[in-house]
């Protein structure tokens, strides 16, 4: 109990251990974005197959899931010792290169690293030492897989946003970021909003512009935040969308005609509410003038 009441009265402490928890959490999820798309459509081919009929001799019987294999080189196959996979530390140590083959690391891995260990931080200062930061750190750690799976890959998978947005629901019955009310349309009208421009703009143009994912997304913030806040959140998404799009245009040559990833704006938008969204709501009312 004394730890717990000096946790409470060192907000920096408690700050500095979510920043450790997050580094560990960050190495994990480099894990999970790169091998839960590779489970995904290692599942898509087995019931191809399995419906087509199909013998799947190509599909060997060696487990790979977020535990199995364990990490290894992907040039020399090289399995990583537990002392290599210390978070930041031994990307330094082994001077981002492959202890055996020298091959380089994806500097991506510690930027990850990093950055979880930094919004965990945020997260921790923000809300302190309350039930509150448990369960924002599990939305923090969700959004960062999604928003890279998304950037790889296009694919925003349901067994992340799923069970965030029912936890958001869950939460909403203790009053916990919002009460039930608020979240059940919150989440109806996220997943609408969306689904509503998707069909629209389709209608307009016989293009897709957004994927059925992004609606999941939109509505998880409306579970977790309330409907109030979505009207920042998608403003927030689409203006960062549009700037960043625009720049990738101009300064390296994005074709047009390749989609843009609207996941991490998404994501982005809704982290910021999570913890500013009451100041960008009172500055909004206040700007407006009502």
């Amino acid at each position: 109990m004394q730890s717990f009441d000096y946790l409470i009265a060192s907000p920096a402490l408690f700050s500095a251990i979510a920043g450790l928890i997050g580094l560990l959490v960050g190495s994990f999820l480099n894990v999970v974005i790169y091998r839960l798309p590779v489970m995904m459509q290692k599942a898509w081919r087995k019931d191809c197959h399995d419906y087509l009929g199909l013998d799947a001799q190509s599909q060997t019987d060696e487990p790979f899931n977020l535990v199995l294999p364990l990490s290894r080189c992907p040039g020399c196959n090289t399995p990583i010792k537990p002392y290599q996979n210390i978070p930041v530390i031994s990307y330094v140590f082994l001077r981002g290169k492959c202890a055996k083959c020298k091959n380089p690391i994806s500097l991506r891995y510690p930027i990850i690293e990093v950055f979880t260990a930094l919004t965990s931080v945020i997260i921790a200062w923000h809300f302190g030492f309350t039930p509150q930061t448990v369960f924002a750190l599990l939305l923090t750690w969700s959004l960062i897989a999604l928003s890279f799976i998304d950037i790889d890959h296009q694919l925003l998978p349901d067994s992340i946003t799923l069970p965030v947005l029912w936890l958001g629901l869950f939460l909403s019955l203790f009053g916990f970021f919002t009460d039930s009310h608020t979240s059940i349309i919150g989440a109806i009208a996220g997943y609408l909003v969306l689904w509503g421009v998707f069909h629209l703009f389709k209608l307009l143009t016989g293009k897709e512009g957004m994927g059925y994912g992004d609606f999941k997304l939109l509505a998880l913030f409306g579970a977790w935040l309330g409907w109030q806040f979505l009207p920042a959140i998608i403003l927030l998404s689409s203006l960062v969308g549009a700037v960043t799009g625009i720049a990738m245009i101009i300064f390296s040559r994005h074709d047009r005609t390749t989609p843009i990833p609207f996941g991490p704006y998404l994501a982005a938008a809704g982290w910021i509410a999570l913890i500013w969204g009451s100041d960008i709501n009172q500055l909004y009312m206040k700007t407006a003038g009502l």
